[in-house]
């Protein structure tokens, strides 16, 4: 059997000890795969994405990475051991230019591949490198968060998380978001992804969970989550037959 990339074992985790968001959490992501995790408002979504990056305690579980465990790792430590994390904001440096903010973000590679990673970010997302000397805070809101995921491309990680990637985006921003995260799994970067917008994201994902009140309440394969509408007014909030988020 395939090892898991990312193995998340009965994680406990949130902002004050004996006050647990995230209950007795277990999830698998392996290499390739794009997994989401939705839920509704406040199922504590983010704050597991969070746990797993090292921004918020731990009180009990494990986690490790591609067979390493990174339960107790510094933050600081998970870019260099291949984790990577997108925030959902303050994720880029808005006074500075985009080729300034590519550069911060490669102060965690050696200095000899430090331009050539930054070269293979401006390949992978054109439009910014189109626009490679605007300030960050003048791109538009889809491009605002190309660069935030490139900045954690940057460091060449196994894995990227991305909370809310759609989060403020139109209907059209929010599709070449997403094309583009297609891009990024074909060339084999596996995705955990936190998404409010349910549709687009088990549309793109391989597998998802839906979190209620810090705990998996549904798991299975995206497209038989998308097609199940009684899973879709439980959790997600779908009123239509289409669905929704």
């Amino acid at each position: 059997m395939t090892r898991a990339l990312l193995d998340v074992d009965t994680l406990e985790a949130g902002y004050e000890p004996g006050a647990s968001i995230v209950r007795g959490v277990s999830l698998k992501v392996m290499a390739g795969e794009i997994v989401a995790v939705l839920g509704p408002n406040g199922a504590g979504k983010s704050t597991l994405i969070k746990a797993i990056a090292g921004l918020v305690s731990k009180f009990s579980g494990c986690v490790t990475l591609d067979g390493a465990d990174i339960t107790a790792a510094k933050v600081h430590e998970l870019a260099r051991r291949g984790l990577g994390f997108v925030p959902q904001t303050e994720n880029v440096f808005t006074l500075m230019s985009v080729a300034d903010n590519m550069r911060i973000a490669a102060d965690v590679l050696p200095k000899a591949s430090r331009s050539e990673q930054i070269d293979a970010m401006f390949e992978l997302f054109p439009d910014l490198a189109r626009q490679r000397q605007l300030a960050a805070g003048r791109l538009s809101g889809g491009q605002r968060q190309m660069l935030a995921v490139a900045r954690a491309l940057i460091a060449k990680p196994h894995i990227v998380m991305l909370d809310e990637a759609s989060a403020g985006l139109s209907p059209k921003l929010v599709g070449q978001v997403f094309s583009k995260l297609a891009e990024i799994r074909a060339i084999g970067i596996t995705i955990l992804m936190v998404e409010q917008n349910a549709k687009a994201a088990l549309a793109l994902a391989d597998r998802a969970l839906i979190l209620v009140e810090g705990a998996i309440a549904h798991e299975g394969p995206a497209k038989a989550i998308a097609a199940d509408r009684s899973i879709g007014r439980l959790y997600l909030g779908a009123r239509r037959s289409e669905g929704g988020a």
